[in-house]
């Protein structure tokens, strides 16, 4: 059934990134990514549109106030994110079900919004320590950034009982089968 949302959250660095790759390549599902704004300065190898839609502080403050956004969060000090409500009815007149990579906050907001439309995973990383070894080799972040991240888990840990599953990926093929299943049962019921 088109029309449905997979939201995926986590911690930076747990692997919702390649868990979102890896659904969408399963042709059967019929996915499409929700992208995410952003008032983040964009990296080197980003693409406007593709993994974030890229916003000045204060147009993203403007769209807030105009209620432009299905949820956002000032994830970061004057780091916002959010899902535009433009974007999901863009997605959602294609026919195809939506799928989400978002921060704790945000995931929880959507799901609270769609209630049985949508089905959350929180995708946990084995450990605190294993997370900061795979941020540290991505390097992409400073080292004050990578410590925002860090300090930031704690608080997103605390969110995990609000999802439908808690999934830790300790072992990237089992996580992926996993999650590929119970996408799987949800979007054939």
């Amino acid at each position: 059934m088109a029309g449905k949302l997979i939201i995926i959250s986590g911690p930076s660095g747990a692997g919702k990134s390649t868990i979102v790759k890896h659904l969408k390549e399963n042709t059967g599902f019929e996915l499409e990514f929700s992208v995410s704004a952003t008032s983040r300065p964009k990296r080197e190898n980003e693409t406007e549109g593709k993994e974030y839609y890229f916003l000045t502080i204060d147009v993203f403050k403007s769209q807030i106030e105009e209620k432009q956004f299905l949820e956002w969060e000032e994830v970061y000090p004057k780091q916002y994110y959010g899902t535009l409500k433009s974007e999901i009815n863009r997605l959602s007149q294609s026919g195809k079900n939506i799928i989400f990579d978002v921060d704790a906050v945000g995931g929880t907001n959507i799901k609270r919004q769609y209630k049985d439309a949508a089905i959350s995973f929180f995708i946990k990383p084995p450990s605190v320590e294993i997370l900061e070894e795979r941020l540290r080799n991505r390097a992409t972040e400073s080292e004050e950034s990578l410590q925002k991240r860090l300090k930031k888990v704690r608080l997103e840990m605390t969110y995990a009982r609000r999802y439908d599953h808690e999934i830790i990926n300790d072992n990237l093929e089992l996580t992926l089968n996993e999650v590929t299943k119970l996408v799987s049962d949800f979007l054939k019921s």
